[in-house]
């Protein structure tokens, strides 16, 4: 039984002593007056009588009840029933504080007396229980009988109520009335019903629930549940004070079963506001007065209950409930409390529905949100560990299990909930598993299948909520029928009664005794005792049977577990292989759950008592699944993962040695999940609870044995069945027994506790403790670090910050690696000990041994590592090193890669098939001069194959980080892409075992060799000189320590740097005589300098070379620039003033100390007339000062061909401006501009033509010039419509306009008209956006073409979209970027046609006559490439090997193209970015060798090289901006051959033409130049080809440019070739399209023969001919039998001859006109038409082949072992005919011929074809007189041949001679 109030409190209102407006409530009375030792007297109730404050008011009120709550310091609640009225305040006081009256009225008269002033008083009970009606009902009765004065006393009222007891809830049997309904009386003649709740777990809550929702509304009720779930903090606002304890008590009855366990405080009072800005979360009511007080609180969810609005502020996010749920409770709650909302719409709604009464809705929403509950904590019993059972059960919730099985591991509202104070509570008070149960209970166990089911169904769903709400109903009014309650009511408006009496002083004496009387009387009573029925709590379906509904994806898994299984079967029946195939399906099917799992279970299948040995690939295998599988488990393991692979990790060993054994945990620490201290708990409780289940099986074991056999067997118990049972016997235990158990359950906690302390140690302490790997990898230091980046909260900051990462004693680290594990594991056996109360002896004993436990696991694991670095590693491929140049070295040696595939699909075996190369695994290398990747495919079904792929260093343009996924592992790893302007990318994932530390470091060597401070510091200069490393490396370990890779780098720094300082001594020339015998000291390399300052004499206008610069220049004269000069007859070093005078042009040495021009070369051409010190001044004019000058004449027409820079602003106007009114004073723009003119009209002075008598060129004159000159276009086109072609460009519209060539070509006389419209004699090409305001003048005998260029910034910007149109980064997902839309958006095909355009254009001006000066931009990136295109075109001499180098020489290195910038070799070019303006030449030469492939002695490979070459930095050639800066370096001269030693190479152009002697890869075979010849190619897009250089890429060898490192492979392959040449050839070569160098696998026909013929000499021991030498010799033979053959033939067969028409030999594909049809005869093989085909005729030039081998043979006889006469049968249906045989035993084959004499031979028949010589028998039409044995028959693979000799000797004979040759092969 329990008392119905504790307290009764009278509180009246007391007068502020300092005279403040409010007063201050005071107790006037409280009865009992000591405080009930059960409960003391709670504090502060004044406060809460008058939550606004104590006020007097000016009239009276009428009386109020509220409910107040207090908590006291236990956090038990108190309810404070309120009832106050107020009393008149006796005049006197009023008098007093008539200043403190009303405030209005001072204000409106304060002479006039106040009127009088009421003071409230308060009725309080205090009390446990929360019956709100009886104490509204028994407040009321007192004032009642005041008011009205009623005959009861008010002493025995007051007593009888303090006396009251009623049944303590969930009591007796609900039958007997009297428990449950308990009726009491006050003694006034009244009568009350008390309702006690069948079960007191339940909460009362009236129609408090339904208010609150019609308050709120639905979505701000759940918003505010979920706030209170999610412990934010919320305060209710109302004016109503009962209305906010409605609402607070409605909120937590909807948390049942979860109870609210921090700040309540339904009714705040004024004094107390300050509690609102606690940091705790809470859940308060305040007056809606002091609303502007709550507004500047900023975290706290406002709702108020009058406006009916919830207020979240913006820096609150409330987690809401998890999808399903949240809409499913939605449709619920509106089901309930809007059941129109369903009806609404139909045609005929039901006439009335029904709305149950408040009570009842209220019931219903709780039964909602009970289900609710239900369905978010299902089968949470399954995830609790009972870690103690006695003396109390101890229980822990497994939360991340619980999550991971339901799925709801992302879910944010689900993971606050289980973290949640509220959670902790439910867990500590329903995780017991024996004590009573309720509604909640019962819904969570039995129900939770039912509402499975139910879903979707509004009916059903609707019909479980109303039983549920009965259930709830019923357990609130147990007794519906005897409410009937007789409470006398005051009359109406007592209240107003002008003379009230005030409420009397009551006796405390009566009521004292009333209330000792009572206890007496309950001392003697016999105490009640609450009957629990206590019972084993069903712990409903486990969660995995709920959560079914992902059956198929269960059924699509089967398939992946079956592969697990067979792979882990392969692993330890030891077929490799197998495993190797099947694991990379392991590895992606290790992305599911289910795949996870069966891992572990089949593992365990194989461990046999807690150990199981394996070899190291068993070992390896094992070790990399177990990796897989914990890469994708989180920090909180949530699926268990982690959980069950943590005795296996300890049980997979292998033997390292004797007595050293490494287990497989070595190998697994790498995962976050071991350094989170959640993770460990829950683990271990999970094992402790399946110790002690075992405890209590084995002693029950014992017991019941016999039992056993009969029942068969039973089902296993749960822990927590176990723990309710022995719960159930605890009572009736011996104290004895007792203490036995609690001993033995603290020994098992304390048993585990030492071996988890030993667990920990071993996942914690890396292997290599010495490192302080901890840090990095485990991230038990810096959590951020580890690759899920999963903050765990497990390690406090403050020990990473004292842990030093940088100190360098390896002693210090292994130590604090020590002291970090044993901090670690004392932190967590201190909590799991304090909370499965183990005894402090124990605890203290395991801080002892933890150091210890640590310690000997460090020393094992010394030995382990030690032993673990001898292994040979397993499985990955052995690295491959790289073949390396001459003076090549390796700056970092390989470092574990996957070469990850690229947007190119071919080496990934795309769309053209073939096997997937890539991804490869291999290494790549950092040499000084590539980097390097070499490797072999990961796919074991590719075979054997060696992957290579690499650039140069200096070539690298892009590198940038990527993570990407390598197949095998699964794991994301950091890897780089690196572009190069090769045309090749490197995407490569660095491999687990490569320390971020090394990838960085590789980067910044990278960065460092790519970019150096100055040009010394690239390979071409640092080639050869550092001491020569060894090839082999020593054996390193796995990764290259830091300190190894930082010598290598500062021994690379010191290499460069030390070069790049050395102090140059000014340039003095040695004397001339020195000079000549040229041999330099070895170190004079570096000093070779020019003078930085001008000389004053050098700008002195001097004519003769001084004496003082002989020296120079006599290096001068031997530059290429020089030599061309002298080539074309421009002009010579004359040393003396008598120059002759009839050139026209000189060579100037104005520039020779490069003072007026650094971009220039030392010598240049320059008109005669025009004297150097006008030179000077000229240039002024000129971009760079780069004046015009002269670098090619065109020897037929003498017309030249001039190139500058781009004018200056003022040099433009000057030159074309025509100026009208002439300049006061010629000022000194005026003076230069006349120059320029001067030195322009001495350029046109030097045309001969010019200079004719009529001194004007005639158009009809230029007509013939034109016509005249044999050009050739890049097809057959008509003459007629050559002219259109120029007419046609859109270039240079005014030159178009101007007619540049008539159409006079039908030989009509030309009109008069035209006879004046000239051809200018000088046609100036320049920048159509410099050129503006140009005008043209009559009288000036130039013209100005202006046409648009493109700037360097576009050629960069093209040829990155050229790269990543041919060279992909990855495989293009858009549709519609494929490649040729890319390779057409790059806009570089464009550019291409714009030069050829321009070039072509040029050409013809300057095959008609007129001179031409090229001015664009800086006049050294496309006036060089256009200038050079010209040249090319116009001079065959520059399409030879010899010319072409000449040409580059001159334009592009002498005339200062900026290499070194626009290729940005070094540091300070970086910015600038690569520029490929040579590249676009070099292109720009390939489309013309397509269009005309018999002009150019070079081949395609020749342009290729160079391409590579001049980006490789590998020679010196292409290094430097102009020769001034060669000279400096002392580079122009020594490439004159002082001192180049043997090896190195330090000119390009020694290594061609060294190559050249040896090979003919460079050798143009169909090179047959026309004299004279022009070439005018088509520069239409449609006409442009993409260059294979841009696509192709070879991955057997790396790029074939570097020719010593691809030499030395194919030799085998021949070989082979050669050996099976005898058998018959049926063995075929497959060859892939970017794997194998097709040109070397399959060499052209030509190359072939010279190989083979270069083979058989060195076979026969003779000194092999130069292939250069044997091919002129054929040529020549060639030349004169084709003379004498094209008077009898119509055509040669031969490419070689030069009789083809022109048109026909232009375009590169060749008809043989024969009989044979259209076979392309591109080949000299004798073998080319077979003698199945004697019958198709005279074979043209055929006879020559039959010379070609007696050119190599010493005489006729040696090639025919055995001649003489044969018949032979003809074909199908031909005669028999006497031919003349003769047996080759060199070439083993058999020839015939016509005749003895004849030298055309008919047919061969090859002996390797031969199968068998059989006697044979004449047929028809054979020779009549010959014997039958005379005839024999000689079977090929092809066909039979029938022959007869003349007698059976001579038949036996040739028998006899073709066996012997036979069997000789």
């Amino acid at each position: 039984m329990a008392r119905l109030a504790d307290y009764f409190v009278l509180v009246g209102y007391e007068l502020d002593k300092r005279g403040s407006r409010d007063g201050q409530g005071q107790i006037l009375q409280r009865f009992p007056e000591k405080d009930w030792e059960d409960n003391p007297f709670p504090q502060g109730i004044e406060l809460f009588c008058q939550p606004s404050g104590w006020q007097l008011f000016t009239e009276r009120n009428p009386p109020t009840f509220f409910v107040a709550v207090l908590t006291d310091i236990s956090s038990e609640r108190h309810y404070c029933a309120c009832f106050t009225f107020w009393e008149a305040v006796e005049s006197a006081q009023s008098q007093s504080h008539s200043r403190n009256g009303e405030e209005e009225e001072e204000a409106s008269a304060s002479h006039v007396q106040p009127a009088q002033l009421f003071a409230p008083k308060s009725l309080v009970l205090v009390s446990r229980l929360d019956h709100t009606e009886v104490f509204r009902n028994s407040l009321g009765l007192i004032y009642t009988i005041y008011v009205d004065g009623l005959s009861a006393s008010l002493e025995n009222v007051i007593g009888n109520l303090l006396t009251c007891t009623i049944p303590i809830t969930g009591g007796a049997q609900p039958d007997v009335e009297d428990e449950r309904a308990r009726t009491i009386s006050l003694g006034a003649g009244d009568r009350q019903v008390i309702q006690t709740p069948i079960n007191d777990s339940l909460p009362v809550s009236s129609c408090s629930v339904a208010l609150l929702f019609r308050q709120l509304g639905i979505t701000n009720v759940l918003c505010l549940f979920c706030a209170a779930l999610t412990e934010h903090k919320i305060l209710f606002l109302s004016s109503s004070y009962q209305r906010l304890t409605d609402a607070c008590r409605a909120l937590l009855a909807l948390m049942f079963p979860l109870k609210y366990s921090f700040t309540y405080v339904p009714i705040l009072p004024a004094q107390l506001l300050e509690v609102l800005s606690t940091p705790t979360p809470f859940i308060i009511g305040v007056s809606s007065i002091f609303h502007s007080e709550t507004q500047e609180l900023l975290d706290v969810v406002i709702a108020d209950l009058d406006g009916g609005t919830v207020t979240i502020p913006e820096c609150i996010h409330i987690s809401l409930l998890p999808e399903p749920l949240l809409h499913q409770t939605r449709e619920a709650l509106s089901m309930i409390l809007d059941p129109e909302l369903e009806v609404a719409d139909l045609a005929f709604p039901p006439s009335t529905v029904s709305a149950p009464s408040l009570k009842m809705q209220d019931k219903e929403i709780r039964a909602v949100f009970l289900r609710l509950f239900a369905q978010l904590l299902q089968g949470y019993r399954w995830c609790l560990h009972i870690i103690r059972i006695h003396p109390e059960p101890v229980i822990r919730f497994h939360k991340a299990a619980f999550l991971g099985q339901r799925g709801l591991v992302e879910d944010d509202f689900l993971t606050k909930v289980l973290e949640g104070m509220a959670f902790a509570g439910f867990v500590t008070e329903r995780g017991a598993p024996y004590r009573a149960i309720d509604l909640f209970d019962e819904l969570v166990a039995y129900e939770v299948k039912r509402m499975r089911a139910e879903e979707g169904s509004k009916q059903k769903i609707l019909q479980h909520i109303k039983e549920l709400a009965e259930q709830l109903y019923k357990n609130e009014n147990p007794y519906p029928a005897v409410t009937m309650h007789k409470v006398q009511k005051p009359t109406e408006g007592c209240y107003l009664r002008l003379h009230q009496r005030p409420f009397p002083r009551l006796d405390e004496g009566t009521v004292q005794w009333i209330i000792d009387q009572a206890t007496a009387k309950l001392q003697t009573a016999p105490p009640a005792v609450k009957a629990e029925k206590k019972c084993m709590v069903p712990s409903g379906p486990p969660i995995a049977a709920i959560m079914e509904r992902n059956g198929s994806a269960l059924a699509n898994s089967a398939r992946r577990l079956e592969v697990v299984r067979n792979c882990i079967s392969y692993v330890f029946e030891n077929k490799m292989l197998e495993a190797k195939k099947l694991l990379p399906a392991v590895l992606r099917a290790m992305k599911g759950r289910a795949a996870r799992h069966c891992l572990t279970q089949e593992l365990n299948l194989h461990v046999q008592q807690n150990r199981a040995v394996l070899d190291h690939q068993q070992f390896d295998f094992i070790v990399r699944m177990m990796n897989c599988c914990l890469q994708d488990c989180t920090a909180m393991d949530e699926h268990g993962i982690a959980a069950a692979l943590l005795p296996l990790v300890t049980a997979f060993c292998r033997k390292l040695s004797p007595g050293i054994t490494q287990f497989a945990y070595s190998c697994v620490q790498e995962h976050v999940v071991w350094t989170n201290i959640q993770f460990w708990e829950a683990m271990f409780y999970c094992d402790v609870q399946n110790h002690i289940r075992a405890l209590y099986l084995e002693s029950n074991g014992e017991n019941h044995v016999d039992e056993e056999g009969k029942e068969g067997p039973q089902e296993e118990k749960s822990a927590l069945e176990i723990a309710s049972e022995q719960r159930r016997l605890w009572p009736t235990m011996s104290r004895e027994k007792q203490q036995e158990l609690i001993q033995k359950e603290e020994s098992t906690v304390f048993s585990q506790a030492i071996h988890y302390a030993n667990r920990m140690s071993y996942l914690l302490l890396p292997l290599d403790t010495s490192k302080n790997r901890l840090l990095r990898s485990s991230g038990l230091g810096d959590v951020e670090s580890v690759s899920n980046s999963f903050v765990t909260n497990s390690i406090a900051g403050s020990v990473a910050e004292s842990y030093d990462t940088e100190s360098g004693f390896e002693d210090a680290e292994s130590s604090d690696v020590a002291n970090y594990v044993v901090r670690f594991i004392n932190r967590f056996v201190d909590k799991v000990c304090t909370e499965s109360g183990v005894t402090n002896e124990h605890l203290k004993g395991l801080h002892i041994m933890i150091p210890d436990i640590v310690q000997m696991h460090i020393e094992t694991l010394d030995a382990v590592h030690r032993e673990s670095k001898r292994l040979p590693p397993i499985q990955k491929p052995k690295l491959l090193r790289p073949s390396l140049l001459v003076g090549e070295e390796c700056v970092m040696e390989g470092l574990r890669v996957y070469l990850m595939p690229d947007g190119r699909e071919e080496a990934a075996g795309g769309n053209i098939g073939g096997p997937p190369l890539l991804p490869a695994e291999g290494a790549i290398f950092l040499t000084t001069y590539r980097i390097v990747f070499k490797g072999t495919p990961s796919d074991p079904l590719v075979g054997e194959q060696v992957v290579i792929r690499s650039f140069p260093i200096a070539s690298l343009t892009k590198e940038k980080k990527i993570s990407t996924t390598v197949q095998t592992d699964q794991f994301i790893q950091e890897g780089l892409q690196l572009r190069s302007c090769t045309f090749q990318l490197l995407r490569i994932a660095f491999d687990v075992e490569v320390a971020s530390e090394s990838a960085e470091v590789f980067r910044k060597h990278l960065h460092k060799l790519r970019y150096p401070q100055h040009v010394r510091g690239t390979f071409a200069f640092t080639v050869g000189q550092s001491p020569k490393q060894a090839m082999q490396p020593k054996a390193k370990e796995k990764n290259p320590s830091l300190r190894t890779l930082s010598k290598n780098l500062v021994k690379n720094a010191k290499k460069t740097i030390g070069r790049q300082y050395v102090t140059r001594k000014k340039y003095t020339p040695p004397a001339w005589e020195h000079r000549s015998s040229q041999h330099f000291q070895e170190d004079d390399e570096d000093e070779i300098s020019v003078s930085e300052e001008i000389d004053r004499s050098t700008l002195t206008p001097s004519t003769v070379i001084k004496p003082s610069d002989k020296m120079t220049m006599s290096h001068l004269v031997e530059r290429a620039c020089c030599r061309d000069y002298q080539r074309m007859g421009l002009g010579t070093l004359s040393n003396s003033l008598t120059r002759s005078k009839n050139e026209p042009f000189r060579i100037s040495t104005v520039n020779r100390m490069y003072a007026i021009c650094r971009s220039y070369p030392g010598l240049l051409i320059v008109p005669q007339s025009i004297q150097d010190n006008t030179i000077q001044r000229i240039s002024r004019c000129y971009r760079q000062n780069r004046f015009p000058v002269v670098c090619w004449r065109n020897s037929r027409t003498k017309a030249v061909l001039l190139r500058s820079g781009g004018l200056h602003g003022k040099g433009v106007v000057g030159l074309f401006k025509s100026q009208n009114t002439p300049a006061a004073g010629p000022s000194q723009t005026d003076s230069t501009s006349l120059e320029q003119e001067k030195y322009l009209q001495a350029v046109i002075n030097s045309m001969p033509h010019y200079a004719d008598a009529s001194g004007r060129n005639t158009l009809s004159g230029f007509t013939s010039a034109h016509m005249s000159s044999a050009g050739k276009w890049g097809s057959i086109r008509a003459s007629g419509r050559m002219s259109n072609y120029v007419l046609n460009m859109e270039i240079g519209s005014r030159l178009a306009g101007k007619d540049l060539l008539s159409a006079q070509h039908n030989g009509a006389p030309s009109e008069a008209s035209f006879l004046r419209q000239h051809r200018a004699s000088l046609y100036i090409i320049g920048d159509k956006s410099q050129l503006k305001g140009a005008k043209p003048d009559p009288l000036q005998h130039w013209e100005v073409v202006p046409i648009e260029v493109f700037d360097v910034r576009q050629v960069k910007a093209s040829f990155k979209k050229l790269i990543k149109a041919c060279v992909p980064g990855s495989p293009s997902t858009d549709p519609s970027l494929t490649y040729l839309r890319t390779l057409e958006e790059s806009e570089w095909l464009s550019q291409i046609h714009k030069i050829l355009q321009i070039s072509v254009l040029v050409v013809e001006l300057l095959d008609t006559g007129s001179s031409v000066l090229v001015s664009l931009e800086d006049g050294w990136d496309i006036t060089t490439q256009v200038v050079s295109l010209v040249q090319l075109l116009s001079d065959p001499y520059y399409r030879t090997m010899e010319g072409f180098r000449l040409l580059v020489e001159k334009e592009w290195l002498s005339f200062g193209h900026r290499f070194s910038h626009r290729g940005a070799q070094t540091l300070a070019a970086q910015s600038s970015g690569f520029a490929p303006v040579f590249l676009q030449f070099l292109d720009c030469v390939h489309q013309i060798h397509l269009q005309f492939p018999m002009e150019f002695e070079f081949t395609q490979y020749y342009l290729k090289f160079l391409s590579y070459h001049y980006v490789s930095n590998r020679f010196r050639t292409f290094l430097l901006d102009s020769d001034y800066e060669r000279i400096e370096l002392g580079l122009l001269y020594e490439e004159k051959g002082e001192r180049k030693s043997q090896q190195v190479y330090k000119s390009i152009w020694d290594y061609i033409d060294r190559l050249n002697k040896k090979t003919p890869v460079f050798f143009n075979y169909m090179y047959a130049p026309e004299d004279g010849e022009v070439l005018r190619p088509y520069s239409n897009i449609s006409n442009l080809k993409v260059w294979d250089y841009y696509t192709q890429e070879v991955l057997s060898e790396g790029p074939s440019y570097d020719w010593e490192l691809v030499q030395g492979q194919p030799e085998q392959v021949e070989e082979v070739d050669r050996q099976d040449s005898s058998a018959p050839q049926t063995k075929r070569k497959i060859i892939w399209p970017c794997y194998d160098n097709r040109s070397r696998v399959e060499p052209d026909a030509i190359s072939k023969l010279l190989e083979e013929l270069h083979n058989l000499e060195a076979e026969l021991g003779q000194v092999p001919e130069c292939w250069k030498d044997v091919w002129d010799k054929v040529k020549a033979s060639q030349r004169t039998e084709t003379r004498q053959e094209v008077s009898r033939m119509a055509s040669s067969s031969l490419l070689m001859s030069s009789s083809l028409l022109p048109h026909r030999r232009s375009l590169g594909v060749y008809l043989q006109e024969s009989g044979v049809g259209s076979t392309l005869n591109l080949s000299l093989d004798s073998d080319t038409s077979s003698t199945s085909t004697p019958s198709s005729g005279k074979q043209g030039g055929r006879k020559s082949t039959s010379n070609l081998y007696s050119q190599f043979q010493m005489s006729e006889s040696e090639n025919r072992s055995y001649e003489g006469t044969l018949y032979k049968k003809g074909a199908f249906m031909k005669p028999w005919k006497p031919r003349w045989f003769v047996l080759d035993k060199t070439k083993h084959q058999l020839r015939y011929y016509d005749n003895r004499n004849d030298t055309e031979c008919k047919g061969v028949i090859d002996l390797a074809e031969v199968e068998s010589i059989t006697p044979g028998t004449p047929t028809m039409g054979a020779p009549k007189t010959v014997e039958e044995k005379a005839f024999f028959d000689l079977k090929t693979t092809k066909r039979v041949y029938n022959f007869c000799a003349q007698d059976v000797q001579l038949a036996q004979q040739w028998i006899d001679r073709i066996q012997s040759c036979l069997s000789d092969a």
